[in-house]
């Protein structure tokens, strides 16, 4: 049988059932837990890590040396080229030597002169001394004259005298014939270290002139051990000093590092050898308010193969301190630091929900900081708010409920 309601009874029967759906949907949400807020979080990590002061390096040669001409002349040949290994005292490049070959021989026929020359004096002399000793046994008995007997004595200290001058000129004549030698030997130009040719400046025909500087021949330098050279800005060079640990890598492989030890910074930079004595303090001053002052720190790494080449640029890492196998979360992690020296993290605790925690940290590198205590392997601490608590669907999330619209 069905009974039809009026519809104004009906009308209320409705309005009471949703005012009681209404009712239980309030109680439900006041009575509910906050939900857990979405954060972003990262656990708790077991890696290496290190302090370090980042610079930009050259690759130099450990030593190089410009192999010169001593005297002028023609290249008459070149017995290297480019890229070859030479040792010490091989030979580099001929000079014509026909000028230092005639200076040669001019010089041994003047010594030749001057050794004749006194030959001649040495016989002169032993003449001499004879007859001065005639001269003065015959004044001991009166049968010369006084006047003979000196001039005799005058003729012997005489000719000693010539000895003596001719001696002196065979020594400067020996040490022209000397010089000559060495300049003629200076036409073979020799290797003077071991190393590797990295330039040649001069081709075969062409004449150099040695009269005002020594033209270089060749470039050589030792590959076998190279020279960094780093610049390090005036705000970390206080933090850097000789013996500590410093690695590098280049532009063709990055992932590989080259370690070293570092062996000197230098106490001035570079602009110091071009600054002028009188304005030098006016030259410092202007350079440092527009620009930054770099000084050079130095340090050598083995090259057997080669691989490292002149002029390469290195990213160069000096190591101011480093941990193995340290505890390390993410530095933007760390919260406000405490008198004491600890800093304050937020760590997700099992309701999912953060708690303040302080820790005790060792090395902070601005990028990952290590955990001294307070934390745990695996731990989960806070980095940020996740974005999506912020575009949560609309609703009640706890503070006061939402309002409901009722129907008449």
């Amino acid at each position: 049988m069905r009974i039809t309601l009026p519809a104004n009874r009906r009308a209320r029967i409705i309005g009471v059932t949703l005012a009681a759906a209404a009712g239980v949907a309030l109680a439900t949400g006041f009575l509910r837990d906050d939900p857990a807020p979405a954060l972003a979080t990262t656990p708790v990590t077991v890696a290496d890590i290190e302090d370090t002061v980042i610079a930009t390096g050259t690759l130099e040669a450990s030593q190089m040396v410009s192999v010169g001409a001593q005297v002028s002349g023609q290249i008459k040949s070149l017995k290297v080229k480019l890229g070859d290994v030479v040792k010490t005292g091989d030979l580099i490049a001929e000079i014509d030597s026909t000028t230092q070959e005639n200076d040669v021989r001019n010089a041994q026929a003047a010594l030749a002169s001057a050794r004749a020359q006194r030959n001649v004096q040495v016989a002169a002399l032993r003449q001499a001394e004879l007859a001065f000793e005639r001269q003065k046994m015959m004044l001991a008995e009166e049968a010369t004259s006084r006047a003979d007997y000196e001039s005799a004595e005058a003729n012997l200290a005489s000719i000693r005298a010539q000895i003596q001058a001719l001696d002196a000129q065979i020594e400067q004549s020996q040490t022209a014939l000397d010089t000559a030698k060495a300049n003629l030997g200076y036409t073979k130009i020799r290797a003077p270290m071991d190393g590797t040719v990295v330039a040649v400046v001069v081709k075969e025909g062409q004449t150099v002139n040695a009269m005002q500087a020594a033209p270089t021949i060749v470039k050589l330098a030792k590959l076998d051990t190279i020279t960094v050279s780093a610049e390090i800005s005036e705000a970390d060079v206080i933090k850097v000093k000789s013996g500590q640990t410093v690695y590098f890598t280049i532009l063709g492989n990055p992932e590989k590092r080259y370690y070293g030890t570092l062996r000197t910074v230098e106490p001035a930079p570079e602009s110091i050898e071009t600054e002028g004595t009188s304005s030098m303090s006016a030259s410092a001053s202007s350079s440092t308010s527009s620009s930054a002052v770099y000084y050079n720190a130095l340090f050598e790494v083995p090259n057997p193969d080669g691989e490292l080449r002149i002029s390469m640029t290195a990213q160069v890492y000096v190591v101011l301190n480093q941990a193995k196998n340290a505890l390390t979360i993410p530095a933007s992690a760390l919260g406000e630091r405490t008198p004491d020296g600890r800093y304050i993290v937020q760590v997700v605790n099992g309701q999912g929900r953060p708690e303040p925690r302080p820790i005790k940290v060792g090395i902070n590198n601005n990028v990952v900081a290590q955990v001294l205590d307070g934390l745990s392997a695996g731990e989960q601490v806070v980095v940020g708010e996740a974005a999506a608590s912020a575009s949560a669907p609309a609703g009640f999330r706890g503070g006061r409920p939402p309002r409901m619209m009722m129907s008449p």
